[in-house]
């Protein structure tokens, strides 16, 4: 299965995102035949805090690129999973092989106050993917049996 995160600038949610199903399908928590990426709206770079809230977790998105949603991703993807209201809502018109699934979270780039603030919340999203992308992966795998 092709798996690609959508989100508005590619630079921490999808981001997250793909890491996080990238560290399942590689620990074989589902049985998935997995591949996975991301793109955004626009690309906009992978944000050094996103990398930082991933390492917390042990997990390294370090390599991963901000790519913009293009025809060939599309595609390439057999479901598509949006992170936020504004992908969401400015996603290109898919053809009917993709499922679509939605997964809004909160955009911590957005945060403010100091430095320690700031991480809190990129980890506290950060756990948030987590958990939602767990749960995507199991709800697939039971969708194969």
């Amino acid at each position: 299965m092709n798996l690609l995160f959508l989100c508005s600038g590619n630079s921490c949610r999808s981001q997250m995102a793909e890491g996080w199903a990238r560290h399942f399908a590689g620990q074989s928590v589902s049985p998935l035949q997995l591949s996975v990426r991301s793109a955004g709206l626009e690309a906009q770079g992978v944000n050094p805090r996103a990398i930082a809230a991933m390492a917390r977790q042990g997990v390294d998105i370090s390599d991963q690129t901000s790519d913009l949603l293009s025809d060939d991703l599309v595609e390439w993807a057999d479901m598509l999973v949006t992170v936020c209201s504004e992908a969401d809502s400015n996603c290109p018109l898919l053809p009917a092989k993709i499922k679509r699934k939605q997964l809004f979270f909160e955009d911590p780039a957005r945060a403010t106050g100091t430095d320690e603030e700031i991480d809190k919340v990129f980890d506290d999203v950060c756990r948030q993917i987590r958990d939602a992308i767990l749960k995507l992966l199991t709800d697939l795998t039971y969708d194969l049996v």
